[in-house]
């Protein structure tokens, strides 16, 4: 929303009237007519833009104006270029200036004219004119224009390849990549503008060309890179630092060109004009004969190789060291490009990716070049018939478990996930057993992935998995406590320097930290008050229940046996803002969990799975409206569950009693406890399973009767509210359904029935506060009762035939139903 300010100025805009517009449009002509640009004409551009993108139309300006504003795209001021693009992009070109591309217009090019000249192009054709005449402006030489017109090129034609990849024809995609064969291998190695050494001793020598330096400072022995340093660049090293950056997007896209006449002209003379070589450089003439396709892949192959050379040198700054990093992650990238689109390369490039590797795999500040490689080894080791086991223990174990708390490599780790989930799936079998481990992102930050996890849970959900899992995401909210727990008594023992170097080790920082705990000082909440959990953590008492939480793969247990105990050592975590958040995203992620494991499991798991619900709906932290969402999950899915196997009831019949049979559950778990009801009284009969005996039916019928007379004939427990009415006339429900079955329990719940009502004509019951309430019950009771007299007519009424409930005769053309309903409809309407 915008502020009160903001809205008046916009209204003001909408309402101007067509005189003051033409009124202000004169003034600013002429005051952009002087020699030199103020404030004023900042605010007057700034107040034209308003008016201009404040309307839903577009508006066209007077021809002055709109040639006064071009020509100040090619101010020096920068400011001046942003406002009048920003502008002309609101505003209709000239009529005839559609497609009027010049050579002048390249003359002064800059990436916000060129935003301009895409934004009013009219079709693909002026598009790819456009791309032409850029093109045609690469090809010439240095000497033939200005020597800044190159640099703002190449991201234009970026981000043409970005929009519209088929605007480029063949030729284009010919030309551009020999222009960027030149540029990556053979941009010059001597620094730009020699700059004398200055002092007594100047002369012819000190002006000689100085030569490009490495980060660690020794002179540069082989051909340029974006990893070589200077006091200044050339305009072929600028190049050379612009092919680079868009070298993988270029290999990516530019299979995606149109179809037009392929002019590829193997004789690459640009190549070699106006470059310089150095002597390591002139080793491969043989890649000269190659189409420039296959010679842009094998330059692109040196170019990285030698940046991988270069990143093993110590740099003297920091930034230097950060660059490394990021072009280590581009060089991998384009690698695994070139290797997708030619295998033969793969053999090369596996040893200097495997060292690579091995060297960096320590370090985890490397972590986010070690991804590119992880991908690398994804896509390619099956080929090369490498052994990629070390790299998912990697990827799969320390990242997770140490680098939880980084938010950019949680970013890029879950989307390497989501883009290779197939092939993680077929071919890491380390992925769906690290579920413990993936689940920190979520646990520690669990709104900026949790997207993430609803594309990648049903990946990770397997009949060996699925018990496990299921325990792991209801424990999800004491894994965020227990991370939190982690990184304060980490970062409060150890030392600063040890907290940089080993980061969030659980396993080794714990026995650290106890050696040493009688010299540490307290830690405690900005209030003063102790952690009581933090003090937990650090007990080898509860050692097991916290490095439980914190394993990395699973197979060790479906859930830890004193839970309840872990429960109440964090229940002082229950509002800390991480665990509230994380238990917020559990009830959406179970939804998701139990669709796909209905959907793939057999019979066996989910009766494990109906076990794990039931002991599970009585032990979960406690957080405020935590455990009410996670009974509203578990009865939905425990009605599927039943209804497409209705044997389960038979099968987990005594778990289903003894649940059923605590009167407690009426107070506590009244959600999940009225459709455990429900499933008995529907499905414990036998035409659901042959199993089912008359003997199983009346001590199902004995123990609901039990909780029904206890929870009937006498006043809730002390700070327990009245049982929700639903649970009452479930009961009664079950009780009339399972007598339907076995008529010689029908006298019994006709005796309960009938004193029900008696006990109610009394006046208000102390089970039952509300008086509308009361009267449903009894109503209901009564409607059982009614049926129950006539025992034929009650089992069909309550248990009815599969055919009943889902009846397919208006669709049946042999029978007489659908004549009759349609003589009926005849009837009912009024003629």
């Amino acid at each position: 929303m915008y502020s009160h300010g903001s809205e008046s100025l916009i209204k003001q805009a909408r309402e101007i009237q067509e005189s003051e517009l033409q009124k202000f449009h004169s003034r600013l002509v002429k005051l952009l007519q002087g020699k030199e640009l103020g404030h004023e004409a900042v605010d007057s551009l700034q107040r034209l833009h308003l008016i201009l993108s404040a309307t839903k139309y577009t508006r066209t300006l007077p021809p002055e104006l709109q040639k006064r504003l071009q020509s100040l795209l090619s101010s020096p001021a920068e400011q001046f270029q942003v406002l009048s693009s920003a502008v002309l992009r609101e505003t209709l070109p000239l009529s005839g200036q559609e497609a009027n591309y010049n050579q002048e217009n390249f003359t002064q090019l800059n990436s916000h004219a060129a935003a301009l000249l895409l934004s009013q192009a009219g079709s693909r054709a002026d598009v790819s004119s456009l791309c032409a005449h850029l093109l045609r402006s690469l090809d010439s030489r240095q000497s033939e224009g200005p020597a800044n017109s190159l640099t703002h090129t190449l991201p234009i034609l970026n981000s043409v390849l970005t929009h519209s990849p088929e605007c480029l024809t063949a030729d284009h995609v010919t030309l551009l990549s020999k222009k960027l064969v030149d540029w990556l291998r053979y941009a010059s190695i001597t620094q730009g503008g020699g700059a004398p050494s200055g002092g007594f001793f100047t002369g012819p020598r000190s002006r000689q060309p100085v030569p490009t330096a490495e980060l660690d400072g020794t002179v540069s022995g082989d051909f340029f890179t974006v990893l070589c340093v200077g006091q200044s660049f050339t305009e072929d090293q600028w190049m050379n630092v612009y092919s680079f950056s868009m070298l993988r997007h270029w290999l990516l896209t530019y299979h995606s060109v149109s179809n037009g006449n392929n002019a590829a002209d193997t004789d690459d003379r640009s190549e070699v004009d106006g470059s310089v070589v150095s002597m390591v450089s002139a080793t491969s003439s043989s890649s000269r004969l190659l189409p420039p396709k296959e010679r842009l892949r094998e330059k692109a192959f040196q170019y990285c190789q030698r940046l991988i050379e270069q990143s093993d040198r110590k740099a003297h700054k920091r930034t230097d060291t950060d660059l490394q990093k990021a072009c280590l992650v581009e060089a991998v990238c384009i690698l695994d490009c070139v290797c997708g689109e030619d295998a033969s390369l793969v053999f090369r490039t596996f040893p200097c990716i495997k060292a690579l590797f091995g060297r960096l795999s320590s370090d985890l500040s490397f972590a986010r070049v070690l991804l590119p490689i992880a991908q690398f080894y994804l896509n390619h080791g099956e080929m090369a018939a490498v052994d990629c086991e070390s790299v998912w223990t990697l990827v799969f174990g320390r990242f997770p478990a140490e680098l939880f708390n980084d938010p950019f490599l949680a970013h890029e780790f879950l989307r390497f996930l989501r883009l290779n989930l197939e092939s993680l799936q077929l071919r890491v079998p380390q992925y769906s057993h690290s579920f413990p481990n993936l689940l920190k992102f979520l646990a520690w930050d669990s709104p900026a992935v949790v997207d993430d996890f609803v594309d990648l849970l049903p990946s990770l959900v397997t009949a060996g998995t699925a018990v496990e899992l299921l325990h792991t995401l209801l424990d999800l909210p004491c894994l965020s406590a227990t991370l939190v727990l982690q990184v304060r008594y980490i970062r409060a023992k150890l030392p600063n320097r040890l907290v940089l170097l080993c980061t969030t080790i659980f396993t080794v920082c714990v026995c650290v930290c106890v050696c040493c705990r009688s010299t540490c000082l307290p830690i405690s909440e900005p209030g003063g008050r102790g952690l009581l959990s933090l003090d937990a953590f650090r007990n080898q008492s509860f050692r097991g229940l916290f490095l439980f939480l914190l394993r990395g793969e699973a197979g060790s247990g479906d859930t830890i046996d004193r839970l309840s105990t872990l429960h109440e050592l964090l229940a002082e975590t229950a509002d800390w803002q991480r665990v509230v958040q994380c238990a917020q995203t559990v009830p959406m992620l179970l939804h998701i969990f139990f669709d796909t494991v209905i959907a793939v499991a057999d019979e066996k798991l989910l009766a494990h799975l109906v076990q794990a619900m039931l002991e599970r709906s009585s032990l979960l932290l406690n957080i405020p409206k935590y455990n009410k969402e996670i009974h509203r999950v578990f009865s939905c899915h425990l009605l599927r569950m039943c209804k497409l196997h209705p044997s389960l009831v038979v099968g987990q019949s005594h778990e289903l009693l003894e649940f059923a049979g605590a009167t407690a559950k009426v107070y506590s778990k009244e959600e999940v406890y009225t459709h455990v009801v429900w499933v008995l009284g529907e499905y414990l009969s036998a035409s659901c399973d042959s199993r089912c005996s008359v003997r199983l039916i009346t001590s199902c019928f004995e123990t609901l009767e039990a909780v029904l007379f206890e929870i009937t004939s006498s006043a809730p427990p002390p700070g327990a509210d009245c049982p929700v009415p639903r649970v009452v006339t479930s009961l009664m429900s079950a009780l009339a359904k399972l007598a339907s079955r076995s008529h010689d329990l029908i006298p019994r719940v006709s005796l309960f029935l009938s004193k029900l009502r008696t006990v109610t004509r009394g006046g208000p019951v102390a089970w039952c506060s509300d008086e509308e309430d009361l009267v449903a019950i009894v109503t209901r009771g009564e409607e059982l009762w009614s049926l129950l007299k006539a025992p034929g007519v009650a089992q069909s009424v309550l248990t009815p035939p599969p055919p009943v409930t889902t009846p397919q005769w208006h669709r049946d053309s042999n029978v007489a139903m659908p004549l009759r309903l349609r003589a009926l409809t005849n009837l009912t309407h009024s003629q």
